[in-house]
């Protein structure tokens, strides 16, 4: 079996990114940048006011109080095309530009104006409460580099960059084919010995938070004709993934019923709990994932594997599965061979430290406990039992199912 390292390594290989398209930024949120996002205007475009008061020159107010001439007006918007002379100043707002000869500004509380002359109470030193041109960002600044997804305040960020378009990476197309005769879907009749499916759901539900398109070819029966005729939708696909199947039962068949419709497995089986019959190869030129049917199974892979893929079409800078470290809550006995991911909860102690406490239970089949779970602790294999209080790497999960 392959570590999860190596599988991990080969499926970053089997992808490169997508090619880019264009966007209005007002629907950019929660894409990718295929390019730098590169400023067209400089940001404050001209020395501002940081408040409402009084452009002056700091030399006039080094000594007060001072009696100054207003000889204009500036509100946001507008400007004052003359020059403060020594003795004057100009009521100014925030957000309007400094006059020609001004290099300070006193706040509107430390003076006290009647009619054309306010008195200046309190100096101010050079550039107080001044927004330089350029404080932000200026023109050809790089403000949003290719490979970030973009949040809310990227989007503003973009705006205020004046650009009105953005170059972003396609959406990755994702198939997906749950099988098995056990599952039906939810509010469907079912049989006395028939389960309800929630792979399909819950992954097409984790592609779009990754960024992708789902598109569920429902379930297919263990039936390899049935089961390689489905599959047939996933051409155009960007990736494929099955959910179920992918075991070595009787009636496991979409490793082996998908061999005339061609698909070539790169490796199958990876030391891991959950998650052990994974597979990963190409069925007729289209990458696949064949993800366990175990509910935990399918999305802890998924968390894994479906991401990186994802990440790789998407050219997503940095590592979404980097570990991070909690204290262990409880203790844990030694693991096997496998690498080992352990649904857990997350807390703080009287110091606030990150406290991080495996369920009892760790059952594959039981989707409650990983809905609960805040990460995954994640185990070496081989590793000795492990004592309250330990460090232990985890995976957050925070995100992950969340979307961007």
């Amino acid at each position: 079996m392959l570590s999860v390292e190596e599988a991990l390594v080969r499926v970053r290989a089997g992808f490169a990114p997508l090619p880019a398209e264009t966007v209005s930024v007002a629907n950019a949120l929660g894409r990718v940048l295929a390019s730098d996002a590169i400023s067209r205007v400089t940001q404050p475009p001209h020395d501002v006011s940081a408040m409402d008061g009084y452009a002056v020159r700091a030399e006039d107010v080094a000594k007060v109080p001072a009696t100054l001439d207003i000889v204009a007006h500036v509100p946001a918007g507008g400007s004052y095309d003359g020059e403060i002379q020594p003795g004057e100043t100009a009521r100014i707002f925030t957000g309007a530009p400094l006059p020609k000869g001004s290099d300070t500004i006193v706040i509107q509380e430390d003076t006290e104006a009647s009619g054309d002359k306010v008195k200046i109470n309190y100096s101010a030193a050079k550039g107080h409460y001044v927004r330089p041109a350029g404080l932000d960002f200026r023109t050809g600044d790089v403000g949003l580099e290719a490979g970030h997804r973009l949040t809310a305040r990227d989007i503003g960020f973009a705006a205020s960059m004046n650009l009105p378009w953005l170059n972003v990476r396609r959406r990755p197309r994702v198939a997906i084919l749950a099988t098995g005769d056990e599952v039906v879907m939810p509010g469907d009749p079912k049989g006395p010995n028939q389960i309800i499916s929630s792979n399909g759901l819950s992954l097409a539900a984790f592609v779009m938070a990754c960024g992708g398109e789902p598109i569920n070819l429902g379930i297919a029966p263990d039936q390899r004709d049935t089961l390689a005729a489905m599959a047939e939708g996933a051409k155009g696909a960007d990736l494929l993934i099955t959910s179920g199947g992918a075991s070595v039962g009787d009636h496991d068949l979409v490793r082996t019923g998908l061999v005339d419709s061609g698909l070539e497995v790169d490796f199958w089986k990876i030391a891991m709990r959950p998650g052990k019959p994974l597979i990963f190869g190409k069925i007729s030129g289209t990458p696949m994932l064949g993800l366990p049917g175990n509910p935990v199974s399918s999305l802890v892979c998924a968390v894994l594997f479906v991401r990186t893929a994802l990440d790789v079409l998407l050219g997503i800078r940095g590592d979404a599965l980097a570990l991070e470290s909690a204290t262990l809550g409880e203790d844990l006995p030694p693991n096997d061979h496998r690498q080992d991911y352990l649904r857990a909860k997350l807390s703080l102690d009287s110091q606030g430290r990150r406290i991080a406490t495996a369920f009892g239970r760790q059952d594959s089949s039981m989707l409650a406990t990983l809905a609960r779970a805040d990460c995954l602790i994640v185990r070496k294999p081989n590793d000795t039992a492990l004592t309250k209080g330990t460090a232990v790497d985890i995976l957050p999960l925070s995100g992950t199912f969340s979307g961007v």
